[in-house]
């Protein structure tokens, strides 16, 4: 099946607002054994809208909207659909009422603009919105040819006919030749809206309408590599596995690259496995997770399995490694808490760090990391304690330090092991390295 996505909302073009959409429906999709094969995001305008949707009907047997379901003037994506298949809009007396308790369960006056969501494509199916008040809408539709006058519902009603003022009858590319059935999706822009409809609606609908090929997916993610070295190592080893319809693919991000393993069919399941243990065998323990395994939440599981405790005194990385390990459920089992030390003031106050090896070798080198581990370990009481400092630019660096150099110490009670990096990254890439780099560190070491 051929799935496709249109995400609406001008905010989206301006780079106001993050698509988060991309990915979210994306991978549930592909979860669920529906890869989506194309998206695209447009503005609300209602040419833009409706030769998206036009086009992506053209191709796919399900087509998901996101976005312009709502009541202010710019939500026009339930109108421009409407029109385009030739549909009245009706009010649904189920969804005024579904709106009515949302306000009065929340003692607020219903705003007279919340009307407009009443109305929906008459025949549509209709998904209330258990976090919100746009409802969510279905429609099964029949492409036709061009000469029959394009598209209509499946129970025959007149089939939109190009309009001059909203799409020029030059620009419609031509539709399937078949008449073969589709699904037209439409799902609220808020994520928190989003979310919770397409599992309680969308995915029943999926289940029932697209039985779905097997499609079996695995990521392996691995750090202190590169990309194209991963590469190197294990697409030979890989190659009879690929021969025999297993695809491999491979996503870099700072500091760290995912290994994605993929099949379809009958043989998935024992494909990806085989390739599974092939890199793993190969890349070892380079490889600190898997699918969407998080540093910080490795290393939070290893901490809690050892019922050890850890300690962070950051300098550069001011507050991340702090930020990171408090994002994961559970971490203050393990977390015992941690020191912003910036200026080297609080570094000697807070840390314990001597004004003497500050003098001697300056913030960023071995020994003040070397201090401030020790000084934050023993100032928490615990097992582990991680320290960073480093210079994140643009300025500060000289020839024997230049910008991007970051000392990570790590603190036991045998002793205080130092790693020196260079990240030579803009300050906020430089942060989120340098704080997988120390992560890395400590679960190495566990």
């Amino acid at each position: 099946m051929k799935v496709e996505i249109v995400n609406t909302g001008s905010e989206l073009m301006l780079g106001r607002v993050l698509n988060t959409h991309q990915q979210w429906l994306c991978r549930r999709l592909a979860d669920l054994g529906h890869v989506v094969t194309r998206q695209v995001a447009v503005a609300d305008q209602g040419g833009a809208i409706q030769q998206a949707v036009r086009e992506a009907l053209d191709r796919a047997e399900l087509v998901i909207t996101t976005g312009g379901l709502g009541p202010t003037s710019d939500d026009i994506t339930r109108e421009l659909i409407a029109q385009m298949l030739g549909r009245k809009l009706v009010q649904s007396q189920e969804v005024l009422a579904h709106i009515e308790g949302f306000f009065a369960a929340r003692g607020r006056p219903r705003p007279a603009r919340t009307e407009v969501e009443t109305f929906v494509p008459e025949g549509a199916l209709v998904f209330l919105n258990p976090t919100g008040t746009a409802p969510g809408l279905a429609l099964r539709v029949t492409t036709r040819s061009e000469e029959e006058g394009g598209w209509k519902m499946e129970d025959g009603k007149e089939p939109f006919r190009p309009s001059s003022t909203l799409h020029p009858p030059s620009s419609v590319s031509s539709p399937l030749p078949s008449a073969s059935p589709q699904w037209l999706v439409m799902l609220p822009g808020p994520p928190r809206e989003l979310r919770p409809m397409f599992e309680a609606a969308v995915v029943p609908l999926l289940a029932r309408e697209f039985p779905a090929e097997i499609f079996v997916c695995r990521t392996l993610r691995s750090t202190g590599i590169g990309e194209s070295r991963v590469q190197e190592l294990i697409e030979t080893s890989l190659q009879p596995l690929v021969t025999a319809g297993l695809e491999v693919g491979y996503c870099a991000r700072p500091g760290a690259v995912d290994v994605r393993l993929t099949a379809t069919g009958g043989r998935a399941a024992q494909l990806v496995g085989e390739g599974e243990t092939v890199v793993q065998r190969i890349l070892g323990a380079q490889i600190y997770g898997f699918d969407d395994d998080e540093m910080e939440a490795v290393v939070v599981r290893l901490l809690t399995e050892r019922q050890q405790t850890l300690a962070l005194a950051e300098s550069c990385t001011g507050g991340c490694l702090a930020h990171r390990l408090t994002n994961v459920p559970g971490a203050s089992v393990v977390f015992l808490g941690g020191v912003v030390s910036y200026a080297n003031d609080a570094k000697e106050k807070l840390l314990g760090v001597r004004a003497e090896t500050l003098r001697k070798h300056g913030a960023v080198s071995e020994a003040v990391a070397r201090e401030m581990a020790l000084g934050v370990r023993e100032k928490f009481g615990a097992d582990f304690a991680l320290a960073v400092t480093g210079i994140a630019g643009p300025g500060g660096g000289t020839p024997e330090k230049p910008v991007g150099t970051v000392f990570l110490a790590l603190a036991t009670a045998e002793g205080v092991e130092v790693e020196r990096r260079l990240n030579p990254w803009e300050r906020v890439t430089f942060k989120d390295v340098t704080a997988t780099q120390a992560l890395e560190q400590l679960r190495r070491r566990l």
